[in-house]
C-alpha cells in the first residue's frame, strides 16, 4: 500500500452504505421545527410595523385553516430561547389564530448578518411604509459596515463610506440620495413621521425639518395643528436655513406657518366654545360633524322654501 495518503482507496461510510440517495439528500436540508411561540423573541428594535388588520385577520384564517406554510426563520441565541428573523406577522397570526407553535427553519448567524437577513426577507412586502424603510436602511447600513473587511464600525451611517451605500442602493434599487433621505426620517418626533406614513407629509419637507431639533419640531406639530395644514417644501427650507443661522424660534416657525401657500384651500374652522351649547348634551364628540352637516342640510332646504313660498 502506498505511504502517499492521497492515493489510498476511500472505503464508504456505514451510514453512505445503508441510506438511499433520498435520504443522503434530505441530510443537506434545512430541518424544520415546531418551537413554541413563548420561547421565541421578537427582533430587536424591528422596524416593521404588525397591524392587526384586514390583512392580518385573512392571514389568521389561513393559519387555522392550513396551517403556516411558509416556516418562518430563527436563530438560537446563548440563553437556548430563540430570535424571530423573519415571519413576525405569521407569529402573530398564530397568537390570533390559537395555535402555540411556529413552523421555524433555525439558522446560525452573527447579530449583523441577521440584521441584514431581517431587512431583506421583509422587503419582500407589497407594502413598506416610509418609516419602515427609515429604520431598516439605518439598520442594514450600519450592520454592512461591521461586517468583516468593511470600514470602522463607529463610522457614520450618512457618511463618506460609499461602499455600503451603494451596494444597499443596488440591492433594494433606490438612489443613494433617496436612502440618505429616508434614513433622515428617523431624526424626526414620532408625530411628524406618522404624518409622512398617512401620505399627509411629503417626503422632502420631512427632511429638511429632520434637521431641527426635537424642542422646535415640537413646536411646528403644535402650529400645524392650530393651522390644519403642513408646511411646504420651500418653508421647511426657509426653517431649516433659520436654524442653521441660530434664529428659528417658536414665533417665527409661527410666523412662517401663518402664510398663505400657493394653491391653499380656504380654511373654515368652528370654534367650540362658540358651539358647545347647541349640541344635544348626549351627542358624542364624533358624531358633532354630521350633525353640523345635517342642520345645514336642513335650513337650506328651509331657505328654499321661503324662497318659492315668499307669503309664508
Amino acid at each position: 500500500m502506498p505511504k502517499d495518503r492521497e492515493n489510498e482507496i476511500r472505503l464508504p461510510s456505514l451510514d453512505e452504505l445503508f441510506s438511499s440517495q433520498k435520504e443522503r439528500d434530505e441530510a443537506h436540508l434545512k430541518k424544520i421545527f415546531e418551537i413554541p411561540l413563548d420561547q421565541i423573541d421578537p427582533f430587536p428594535n424591528h422596524p416593521f410595523k404588525v397591524k392587526d388588520d384586514e390583512d392580518m385577520m385573512n392571514l389568521v384564517e389561513s393559519v387555522k385553516t392550513h396551517g403556516v406554510l411558509t416556516p418562518a426563520t430563527v436563530r438560537e441565541k446563548e440563553d437556548g430561547r430563540y430570535e424571530l428573523l423573519s415571519g413576525h406577522r405569521r407569529m402573530r397570526a398564530c397568537e390570533l389564530a390559537g395555535i402555540d407553535k411556529l413552523r421555524c427553519e433555525v439558522t446560525d448567524m452573527s447579530r449583523d448578518e441577521a440584521t441584514i437577513f431581517m431587512v431583506e426577507s421583509n422587503f419582500q412586502r407589497t407594502t413598506i411604509l416610509p418609516s419602515e424603510k427609515a429604520f431598516a436602511y439605518k439598520m442594514r447600513l450600519e450592520a454592512m459596515k461591521r461586517l468583516p473587511g468593511r470600514p470602522d464600525k463607529n463610522a457614520d451611517p450618512l457618511g463618506p463610506h460609499l461602499r455600503s451605500n451603494v451596494e444597499l442602493s443596488q440591492e433594494v434599487n433606490e438612489s443613494t440620495t433617496q436612502i440618505k433621505r429616508y434614513i433622515r426620517l428617523t431624526e424626526l418626533i414620532p408625530e411628524l413621521l406618522d404624518m409622512v406614513d398617512e401620505g399627509q407629509m411629503a417626503l422632502r419637507p420631512a427632511v429638511e425639518i429632520s434637521y431641527i431639533p426635537k424642542d422646535l419640531q415640537h413646536e411646528l406639530l403644535e402650529q400645524i395643528e392650530m393651522e390644519q395644514c403642513t408646511p411646504s417644501h420651500a418653508q421647511t427650507i426657509r426653517m431649516r436655513k433659520l436654524y442653521n443661522n441660530g434664529k428659528l424660534t417658536p414665533e417665527s416657525i409661527e410666523a412662517i406657518m401663518l402664510e398663505e401657500k400657493p394653491n391653499q384651500k380656504e380654511k373654515f374652522v368652528l370654534h367650540a366654545d362658540r358651539f358647545k351649547d347647541l349640541f344635544p348634551a348626549n351627542l358624542p364628540v364624533s358624531r358633532r360633524e354630521d350633525y353640523v352637516a345635517a342642520a345645514m342640510e336642513y335650513y337650506g332646504k328651509y331657505l328654499e322654501k321661503l324662497r318659492n313660498d315668499p307669503v309664508r
